[in-house]
């Protein structure tokens, strides 16, 4: 028997998604199916436009009012859509089952006090003493356990905290790559056989001055009205934030059939890159990712979530890579998910594995033998300074 047959199939079995769009799973399959209802805010932030979050009641996710207080929006955000995820699986409130539910989260440094930030800038103008002045504000002005920035794990371990999940634990960070590197971590982990249930997932707040600010350094933000992911490049590229948190429940199948749970599609393969980014380097390294998963897909239609950010040269060449896809076969039905949702860094791909697997499901409820009917789905991913990814979806059923 080969390595590949030992694997365990890894179903996805829950799906928490909160956006622009909503704050539930149907809500986004339909206006992904309907092509209706984007919103973008173009007046809060000018020149820069947002995808901002829905309004939402946090305590349907966040029962107590400690809980909220002490956490920032980004972890607010997390938690409430891994609630979703955990109770779309059939796990939340079960005890049994959350006793051994791990966690694997892809997380940025998280916000910091921007009021903190100005009142320091503004007082160094008058002060030339700027570490004195540090130590005299910044003890008084910071909640206790708190520096200038929230640490990368307190969304993970604010999830434990709110849902019970008592596994293990396991945050990356490195924008994009780390939320490859995440899904990667725990979709080799289940089919190794070394966990049954996994959470996964991130979380972005766009909403904030200081995420802008850090991104529009390193000249990654688009400036002016909306346009889509694919036509920004004549004009220098750049991404719209999204507010968005995306968590998915992976688990091994047989798991999950002992106790009786549904599942959305089969999570069949993830291959990631990290490439030097010499020109080329993105279009290349997907190619030869793709030439990995080529043996599991059959040729004809296959529906394609596009994980472009717009900031270039790495949007370009990922379109290129998928303006490949015909030469093998492969009719790809192409849906850049980041002009509807925004592009949220860490959480962005999570979102790609989501609507993916929200589509596989209907996609399996259709004719297998009719024309327009897809066995798999791709999820593509170059991240906006670092990391590449693929992932394969597949239909169950």
């Amino acid at each position: 028997m080969t390595e590949a047959d030992e694997r365990r199939e890894v179903w996805i079995t829950g799906v928490g998604l909160i956006s622009s769009l909503g704050t539930d799973a149907v809500v986004h399959k339909t206006h992904f199916e309907t092509g209706k209802g984007r919103v973008v805010d173009e007046a809060r932030y000018a020149p820069y436009p947002v995808h901002p979050l829905v309004s939402l009641d946090w305590s349907k996710q966040i029962p107590k009012n400690s809980d909220q207080r002490q956490m920032e929006t980004w972890q607010r955000i997390g938690v409430y859509a891994a609630g979703l995820a955990l109770a779309d699986a059939g796990i939340a409130g079960k005890p049994e089952l959350l006793d051994k539910t791990n966690l694997v989260v892809a997380a940025g440094s998280g916000e910091r006090d921007t009021k903190v930030d100005c009142d320091v800038l503004e007082a160094i103008h008058s002060d030339d003493e700027t570490a004195l002045l540090a130590k005299s504000v910044l003890p008084s002005a910071l909640r206790p356990t708190l520096f200038l920035a929230q640490l990368s794990n307190m969304l993970a371990g604010n999830i434990s905290i709110v849902h019970h999940v008592t596994g293990s634990s396991r945050t990356f960070m490195g924008e994009e790559s780390g939320a490859f590197a995440a899904a990667e971590n725990a979709f080799r982990r289940i089919s190794a056989g070394q966990a049954d249930m996994i959470l996964i997932g991130g979380a972005l707040n766009a909403e904030r001055e200081d995420l802008l600010l850090g991104y529009e350094i390193g000249h990654n933000l688009w400036r002016g009205p909306f346009k889509p992911v694919q036509e920004r490049s004549n004009h220098g590229g750049g991404f719209i934030p999204g507010s968005v948190g995306a968590f998915l429940t992976l688990e091994a199948r047989a798991h999950a059939e002992a106790r009786g749970a549904k599942a959305y599609a089969r999570l069949t393969s993830i291959m990631t890159d990290y490439t030097v980014r010499r020109e080329g380097d993105i279009a290349r390294a997907l190619t030869q990712l793709f030439e990995r998963i080529l043996p599991h897909i059959h040729t004809g239609r296959l529906p394609v979530w596009g994980g472009a950010s717009g900031v270039e040269p790495a949007t370009t060449e990922e379109l290129a890579f998928l303006d490949l896809l015909p030469a093998y076969g492969i009719a790809p039905d192409i849906h850049i998910y980041g002009d509807e949702l925004g592009h949220s860094v860490e959480a962005h791909f999570f979102a790609g594995l989501a609507l993916a697997a929200l589509a596989a499901k209907s996609e399996a409820q259709r004719d297998s033998r009719g024309p327009e009917s897809a066995r798999h789905a791709l999820v593509t991913g170059a991240g906006h300074w670092r990391g590449e990814a693929l992932a394969l979806i597949e239909a169950i059923g």
